[in-house]
């Protein structure tokens, strides 16, 4: 079988968020009938330290360090006249090994982890190529338009409207364009009408995410709800400032001791400033989130934005706790009635008091949940369709098509019997 090359918008190592979780199992799947090479930005200097993690899996890694997004990156968007996106992940020193890698080894398939490195595909790849957008990034900013205002609306408008065009182009020149969920690829084949458009699932690596296994006590007394994920990342804040704001303070006149726990890296200035309010933690950084998931009376996931499956959500079940999601949170998850979906302020209000009240009943939920996670979500049966995918043909295309940057470069592309032009 001939080399893939995968590159992704972030070092999938260690997965421990889960942009990162996804990729490092693709990267991990995809290596056992395989030789993989990987180029792949780091934006985390502690990422960098564990670049040996990745030699079991690529036979050849080129981790390229990318900076935060600075006014220039925008203004350059704008007189591009490209999505503020693609911008940020344009580099000469990752295109160049893209290159390289293409000129000296046996690529039959290009596999991108997110729609930002397209830009890096060739005019007209000769490869098979699959494309997993894993979410639909233009409908995430187009929903931040809606909920936004002023100069920042216009900003998300217009980065709604330039990815949009980018993922159609993408799409076509694609053999395969992947997502999280089938909820999001419906969404994608509707505002796209592509084809050739598959959900391939998150799972859950329920041996290490395991109840039975021993962990470190966190402290303190008193029923602890917990929120686990990325801090810096727009929904996550939005999910917890407004349990902070609009549920937690129920939650406290009816358990005076109850605490909120909101773990994960990176707290934004108005997560840290939770903290100051009676009951709630932020911890950062932790050395294993499970030591905080083992320690939950709950697990709450009340995001308002969510796209695909989320992580976080499957972990807590996986753990065997009781996990109250809202509806967006929940989306995409097969659960069959093991998580507890509420939707507003009063209704997540009246389930999180509803099982603190009966432990009993969040203890079975709990186990129900981990039994479902066991046998819906193991990583080996949500990507098993993949191996099927790298074994149809790779699309004829002519010699001048292709997507570069995130304009389609003219030319014409052939699939099945479909014309574009």
């Amino acid at each position: 079988m001939g080399d893939i090359l995968f590159l992704a918008h972030r070092m999938p190592f260690p997965p421990d968020r889960g942009d990162k979780i996804r990729a490092y199992h693709l990267l991990r799947h995809l290596a056992r009938n395989h030789r993989l090479h990987l180029v792949a930005f780091a934006d985390d200097p502690d990422d960098l330290r564990h670049q040996d993690g990745l030699a079991a899996y690529a036979a050849t890694r080129t981790i390229v360090w990318r900076d935060a997004p600075t006014v220039w990156t925008g203004a350059r968007a704008l007189l591009q006249r490209r999505p503020v996106s693609l911008v940020a992940f344009a580099d000469p020193a990752a295109r160049r090994a893209v290159d390289a890698l293409l000129a000296a080894e046996p690529i039959e398939t290009i596999f991108l982890f997110s729609s930002q490195m397209a830009q890096y595909l060739p005019p007209a790849p000769r490869q098979r190529v699959i494309m997993d957008f894993v979410d639909m990034d233009s409908a995430k900013f187009a929903a931040y338009a809606e909920g936004g205002r002023g100069p920042m609306a216009w900003v998300h408008r217009r980065e709604a409207s330039l990815l949009l065009a980018h993922e159609r182009r993408v799409a076509g020149a694609a053999d395969a364009s992947l997502f999280v969920s089938e909820a999001e690829a419906a969404l994608f084949r509707a505002r796209t009408n592509a084809s050739h458009v598959y959900a391939i699932e998150n799972g859950i690596d329920t041996v290490f995410y395991d109840p039975a296994s021993r962990f470190e006590p966190t402290g303190g007394a008193g029923p602890l709800l917990v929120f686990t994920g990325q801090m810096d990342y727009r929904p996550n804040v939005e999910a917890v400032t407004w349990f902070a704001d609009k549920v937690f303070p129920r939650v406290r006149l009816a358990h005076s001791a109850a605490r909120f726990a909101i773990v994960g890296r990176a707290p934004t200035q108005a997560v840290q400033a939770l903290a100051e309010r009676p009951g709630i933690l932020v911890t950062g950084t932790v050395p294993d989130v499970r030591d905080w998931l083992a320690a939950a009376a709950l697990v709450v996931a009340p995001l308002q934005l969510a796209r695909g499956i989320q992580n976080k959500v499957l972990e807590g079940m996986a753990m065997a706790r009781a996990v109250v999601a809202s509806p967006a949170a929940a989306e995409g998850i097969d659960h069959a009635g093991t998580l507890c979906v509420a939707e507003g302020a009063d209704a997540f209000g009246d389930a999180v008091l509803r099982l603190l009240d009966a432990p009993d009943t969040a203890t079975a939920l709990g186990a129900a949940a981990r039994a479902r996670v066991i046998a819906r979500y193991s990583w080996d049966a949500r990507l098993a369709p993949l191996d099927a995918l790298l074994e149809a043909p790779a699309r004829q295309r002519h010699q001048r098509g292709g997507v570069r940057g995130d304009r389609l470069v003219p030319g014409r592309y052939d699939a099945d019997h479909e014309r574009r032009r």
